[in-house]
């Protein structure tokens, strides 16, 4: 599948339609994608870009706000300052954790469907994590020393508040040209995080988490597929236990539901809908739109991502389409052809970061996309989120000087 050049979108275009709404990821997209995630940078003219942009953004992501690894540290960090910040709503706004962790332009929080005793399984779970992790890879790798092997497993602990995880890409490192211990090491993670899932079924939660498996080969069996190491391919870097029920999709309607009372001032779903009382799979979320917003006040959605991922078995002789923003961005797609609207599907190309992805770069999209892919890309950023932060910031401008006019 060849790619087409399509990243000069018509700014006047979309600048003049009256209601908007851009839900974007965010790593990969606006901030490029790095091996340590406390050492992520983002760009301070972004930031301002779309502060201009007021209701009509909106993040969407597995990653948390808040927290030493949450991206307002990032936005911190970029513009040096934390009153300036919250003062001038310069905050990304959006959902992240997947659904549960929600926070307006000036960092004011909002959780959103989680019980007082999930929360706290969720801040018990990282020990759990690193105590298992320890005892797998104790036998499993050739350590110099225990002084390395402890900042190496600290490293891979992702303790976030909503969404603890294990990465690898530090890990991976140890054996860079070694795919049969890569593929070890994500054999050793999938086991550590589903003993975990098993600890939270034993102490009472039998519903209440999933694993995130990231980037994956979609769901079979109510589970997502582990894409393991190829040498093309880096495959899976983390999982996170997550809140069941927090998809994207379902997180993409607590976002209009927001963006409705923003500007309508009130909520089609009701003031206490969350990712937990969402309806399951694309046609149902699509119901629910179509029951509860008019046409009028439904608007023009652009959904970014660059987490998609699309491989044939060839022992099956099918493809195994996933990716943590598939969802979202098919029911962005679909919701436009319920409505007749013209939403937009942009695809930035992440793999110019620290972490190998399937790439653009060839002039194809293997390992992304397929020619029976109901997923259509309208917009490829090739050139990954340098390419997608020019735009913005010129898409930003020009939308703020026409709303002045």
């Amino acid at each position: 599948m060849l790619i087409k050049e399509e990243s000069d979108i018509s700014f006047k275009k979309i600048s003049t339609k009256k209601n908007i709404l851009i839900i974007q990821d965010i790593d990969g997209v606006c901030i490029p994608l790095v091996k340590d995630p406390l050492l992520r940078k983002i760009d301070p003219n972004y930031i301002e870009s779309i502060a201009k942009l007021d209701d009509e953004f909106a993040v969407l992501t597995c990653g948390e706000h808040e927290g030493e690894r949450g991206v307002n540290r990032i936005i911190e960090r970029a513009l040096n300052s934390n009153n300036k910040i919250k003062e001038q709503g310069l905050y990304l706004p959006g959902l992240a954790a997947c659904g549960v962790e929600y926070q307006d332009k000036h960092g004011n929080m909002e959780l959103l469907g989680l019980s007082i005793e999930e929360n706290k399984f969720l801040s018990e779970a990282p020990k759990y994590m690193k105590k298992l992790l320890e005892k797998e890879l104790v036998n499993s790798i050739p350590f110099k020393d225990k002084e390395q092997a402890n900042y190496e497993i600290k490293k891979a602990i992702c303790d976030t508040r909503f969404s603890p995880a294990i990465n690898l890409n530090s890990l991976f490192n140890i054996f860079e040209n070694d795919l049969k211990s890569k593929i070890k090491l994500q054999e050793i993670m999938l086991r550590v995080m589903s003993e975990i899932i098993e600890i939270a079924y034993t102490k009472g939660f039998t519903d209440s988490f999933y694993l995130h498996i990231s980037p994956n080969l979609g769901i079979k069996n109510g589970n997502e597929i582990i894409k393991f190491a190829t040498k093309e391919d880096i495959g899976t870097t983390d999982i996170q236990l997550i809140i069941k029920g927090a998809l994207k999709e379902c997180g993409l309607l607590v976002l209009l539901n927001k963006y409705i009372k923003n500007k309508f001032g009130y909520y089609p779903f009701g003031h206490n809908f969350s990712i937990r009382n969402a309806p399951k799979g694309i046609d149902g979320l699509i119901s629910l739109c179509k029951k509860k917003i008019r046409p009028e006040i439904m608007p023009i959605l652009i959904g970014v991502g660059d987490t998609i991922t699309s491989n044939k078995d060839i022992l099956e002789n099918k493809w195994l389409r996933g990716g943590s923003d598939r969802g979202f961005l098919t029911l962005i797609q679909e919701l436009g052809k319920a409505y007749k609207k013209e939403n937009i599907i942009i695809f930035v190309d992440s793999s110019f970061g620290e972490v190998y992805r399937p790439s653009t770069k060839d002039q194809t999209l293997t390992g992304i996309t397929d020619p029976y892919d109901i997923l259509k890309l309208n917009v490829i950023m090739n050139n990954g989120p340098k390419e997608y932060i020019k735009w913005v910031n010129k898409f930003c401008n020009n939308r703020y000087n026409m709303r002045k006019k």
